[in-house]
């Protein structure tokens, strides 16, 4: 299985987020690729490699120009703010909601940040960009190993992606690498490509980029959105529209949800994949469904993830693993791991 790994993941490291009213060290931490990576080198699951950047018009096929731009510059307007800036992390403060105009691009650095941003618990940091950028190639490129004949590649990277979308960031994700990944797969010229997303939470930017196409499919295991993050989508009714309509699934599960229940979700949505006779398959691969997940509420078992990699291979698709939440940090490298192990173990 190749591996592509993420070099400049810990650029981005961010101090603090708004959780709950107060500011918190933040839950996305570099330990979490880290452990991963090493997990990966101990089971010698590879080769593991880099990826060369990939140019912005590749990214633009998934997110909007104006909004690639803002991320790109967003920490050099920070510190022009205030000098002092570059002690502490940018954090967003207004939002367009209901009633408000998001055509026009304010002049105000902080206006735009709300703009472009949903929540206050991802930080801009003075590397995010060149994290995000190179997560992103590293997305690219594992989508290329699969044009290429590749069974499956892991995409090990951090910041995550699925919460962001078109023009926003937010849930600690400011590129989308999982729907960059789709996009490549579909300009290679496979016609029907799906993304699975089993992180705890629903990937709503990734549904929202994909949910008036008839392209993708995108399907999602997750916890229910009524009292999860986050929290105004991911409900069962959300099938998709227009040309899309019938092409996304959403299944929320309760808090406490226990593996035999999720794993029959899970097949439920392979099941819809299969039926929609996808090529190739993006897996949003979130390891916070296990129990030990501080900011999650699932109740999976380490070895739970060796079946679930066993369950994604039987479904005999090319598939692509793009790294995504697990805040149980000490743990997140062995749950990782066992999926990929157990999926490379039933595809042989």
């Amino acid at each position: 299985m190749l591996v592509f790994h993420n070099d400049r993941h810990a650029l981005h490291h961010g101090r603090h987020e708004m959780f709950r009213g107060q500011l918190v060290p933040c839950f996305e931490v570099p330990a979490r690729a880290d452990y991963v990576l090493q997990e990966v080198r101990s089971r010698g699951l590879g080769p593991v490699q880099g990826a060369p950047d990939a140019p912005l018009e590749v990214f633009e096929r998934i997110h909007a120009p104006r909004y690639l731009q803002f991320l790109s510059t967003a920490w050099q307007e920070w510190v022009a703010l205030d000098p002092s800036n570059a002690e502490r992390d940018a954090l967003p403060s207004y939002w367009p909601i209901r009633t408000f105009r998001s055509d026009v691009l304010p002049a105000s650095f902080p206006a735009r940040m709300g703009l472009f941003s949903y929540d206050a618990g991802s930080p801009i940091t003075a590397g995010t960009w060149e994290a995000a950028r190179q997560g992103a190639s590293c997305a690219v490129a594992g989508a290329r190993s699969l044009l290429q004949g590749e069974r499956c590649a892991f995409v090990l990277t951090r910041p995550p992606g699925h919460h962001a979308g078109h023009d926003f960031f937010g849930g600690y994700c400011f590129l989308n690498n999982g729907a960059i990944a789709a996009q490549v797969l579909r300009d290679g010229g496979l016609q029907r490509v799906a993304v699975l997303d089993i992180d705890y939470h629903h990937g709503n930017g990734t549904q929202a980029i994909f949910y008036e196409r008839a392209d993708v499919f995108f399907a999602s295991v997750h916890g229910d959105p009524h009292t999860e993050y986050p929290y105004y989508l991911g409900y069962a009714d959300e099938r998709g529209a227009g040309a899309g309509l019938g092409c996304n699934l959403n299944l929320p599960l309760p808090r406490g949800t226990g593996f035999d229940r999720w794993r029959q979700a899970m097949a439920d949505a392979l099941q819809a994949i299969a039926a929609w006779r996808a090529e190739a398959l993006v897996v949003s691969l979130g390891l916070d469904t296990f129990a030990g997940d501080p900011i999650a509420g699932f109740t999976l078992a380490g070895d739970d993830y060796l079946r679930i990699g066993e369950d994604l291979a039987a479904a005999g698709l090319p598939t692509l693993f793009v790294f995504e939440g697990g805040y149980a940090v000490a743990e997140v490298g062995v749950n990782a791991v066992n999926v990929l192990e157990g999926f490379a173990q039933r595809a042989r």
